[in-house]
Order: structure tokens, then C-alpha cells, then sequence
């Protein structure tokens, strides 16, 4: 049905603020195009994909991947399904009610004779389930209008079969409902058009040392500031964004730019109390986008930093007003 649609859509513009749209990070494999199409599992076959929910029935769930299209997961009573493990923590286990539609999720398992992914392990961020958990509570009004006034709009139009006799006001009223129908799903249709469009309301940098992660003073108090503006800001999300320079491996440059922006994660949270729902899932991109010349020393330096963004959705503004 049409309100299904537009809750995927509504889900997936929502949370993919990480997901190839006004300069937030992209959960995409490099060089993978988001071009879905429904695949089959070969039986027997192991699978490790990523992906998010995109469907829920029973204990199938349709899952959007970005290197197999749409793959159809089988959950049984030996599927695990837990949070990553975090500083010095394991992960949670979590039940199959968890798994809404929008959470991004990673999964191991094997094909079986139906073409389906028996999932044998499902791993999430808590931060991600947040999200999702949100993007749910937000999603289901405006699914409840929707479901009314396309309720009222099918009984109407067999109203208007039955009694296409009488009088002139009837009609009148008819007509004036239908105008303000077609009003509402205007009104709905241009607020999820605006969820996928983001403001930078603000923005800081901090720069580190060679091989190193922890925060000096000067970083602290640029952080200190910014967090003061987002607690300030109606409906704000904060991007996090870490980067080294060409010193060292790709690998150990991937590394330590994500233990940057672990760190400014943990020190917005610990102490100025940003919830996590609050900062999109930061990410580490090693020496990939630099920002000035990596053959200088100087240049070197403004690339080892952690980008820090203040986001306010267009959607949530439009709400607002």
C-alpha cells in the first residue's frame, strides 16, 4: 500500500543522514553504487553482508544491502542478535522486536533451499537502534494520518458512487473534504521531501599530534563552545568526522582517525551530556580527505583533525513553523 511506501521512504531519507545526502557520511562500501534489486541466497552459501531493515513480517525480515540488492532473512530461535561490544564492554543481547525498520545491521549466516539468508549472527550499534527507536516514534503519526485520510478518501469515493443524485450542498461538502485531503497529503508529502535536506548551523575542527588521539586543552575548549550551541538548537544531530595524514598504513591511518572521533564522541557525551540518539555514527576515513598539501609539515598538521558539524533538519524546521 501506499503508506507502507511512504514509511520506508519517510525511514530511509531519515536515518540515511549517513547515507549519500548533504555531506554526512555515507555507510557504503568504496566505489559501491546503492542500486537495489531482489537477489536470491545460493543454499549452502556463507554469507557476511551489511544493510538495513527496510521490511518486517513474522520472522522474515527484507533487508536492503549495498552488495547483494534485497535480501530476504530468515530469523530462527538460534539467531543471536546483540549490540557491538564497546570500551572494555561486550555486547547486549537483544530480541528479534528489536530489529525495526531503518536500523542498519550487519549479518552472518547461510543461504537456504528458499533462496533466504538464515541469519546466524545480526550485530548493531545501541546508537543505531536509538535512531531507529526515534525515527519509529516519529514515523507513526503521521502513518496513522496518512491511513486516515486514505480511509476517508475510498469511503468517500463510494459515497460518491451510491449518491451521485443528491442534492448540490452534499456535493459541495464532498468536493470541500476532498480539497482539504489533498491538502494534508501535500503537507506530508513536502515534510518527508524535507527530511532529506540538512542545515550546518556550526562547525569546529580540532587538530592532534602524530599518532595520537586524546584531546589538548585548545580542542576541548572548541568543543566546549559548540556543545554549548547544540544544547541551544532545536532538533540539532552532530556529525563526527575523523582523518590523519598520509603518515603510516592505510589500515593504522583508519584506525587511529576513527579512535579521533571516538574520542570527541566520549567527551561530548561524558561531559556535556549530548545524548548518542544526538551524534550520527561517527567515522573514520584515515587520510583520504585531506584538506591541505600531506608533503608539508604544516599541511600535515591541519589533516590530522576531527571534523565536528551541527545539523538541523530541514523537515523537523518545517515541522516547527
Amino acid at each position: 500500500m501506499k503508506s507502507r511506501s511512504n514509511r520506508f521512504v519517510f525511514v530511509l531519507a531519515l536515518t540515511t543522514v549517513f547515507a549519500l545526502q548533504m555531506g554526512a557520511p555515507v555507510w557504503l562500501p568504496a566505489g559501491t553504487a546503492a542500486v537495489w534489486a531482489q537477489t536470491g541466497v545460493r543454499n549452502g552459501e556463507k554469507v557476511k553482508t551489511k544493510g538495513r531493515v527496510a521490511k518486517r513480517q513474522g520472522d522474515l525480515v527484507t533487508l536492503k544491502t549495498y552488495d547483494r540488492g534485497d535480501v530476504v532473512m530468515l530469523l530462527t530461535s538460534a539467531t543471536s542478535i546483540k549490540s557491538k561490544g564497546g570500551f572494555l564492554s561486550s555486547g547486549k543481547d537483544f530480541s528479534q522486536d528489536s530489529l525495526l525498520v531503518g536500523l542498519r545491521v550487519e549479518v552472518e549466516g547461510f543461504g537456504n533451499s528458499e533462496g533466504q539468508l538464515a541469519a546466524q549472527k545480526i550485530r548493531f550499534k545501541e546508537s543505531d537502534l536509538e535512531v531507529a527507536k526515534s525515527i519509529d516514534t516519529r514515523v507513526a503519526p503521521v502513518e496513522d494520518r496518512v491511513a486516515r485520510v486514505e480511509t476517508a478518501n475510498e469511503e468517500l469515493a463510494s459515497q460518491v458512487d451510491e449518491l451521485n443524485n443528491i442534492s448540490k450542498s452534499l456535493k459541495t461538502d464532498i468536493d470541500a473534504t476532498r480539497t482539504e485531503m489533498k491538502d494534508l497529503n501535500s503537507k506530508v508529502n513536502d515534510r518527508i521531501s524535507a527530511l532529506d535536506d540538512y542545515d550546518v548551523k556550526d562547525s569546529t575542527t580540532v587538530n592532534f599530534k602524530v599518532n595520537k588521539y586524546d584531546l589538548s586543552p585548545d580542542a576541548k575548549q572548541n568543543l566546549d563552545t559548540l556543545a554549548q550551541k547544540a544544547l541551544n538548537t532545536r532538533g540539532y544531530l552532530i556529525e563526527i568526522s575523523g582523518h590523519t595524514d598520509t603518515t603510516g598504513s592505510l589500515e593504522k591511518n583508519r584506525v587511529l582517525s576513527q579512535n579521533r572521533a571516538d574520542e570527541v564522541v566520549r567527551y561530548l557525551a561524558e561531559m556535556h551530556r549530548i545524548p548518542l540518539r544526538r551524534m550520527i555514527t561517527p567515522f573514520g576515513y584515515g587520510s583520504s580527505q585531506a584538506v591541505a598539501d600531506n608533503t608539508t609539515k604544516e599541511g600535515r598538521e591541519q589533516n590530522r583533525r576531527v571534523e565536528v558539524k551541527i545539523l538541523v533538519n530541514k523537515g523537523e524546521m518545517t515541522a516547527t513553523n
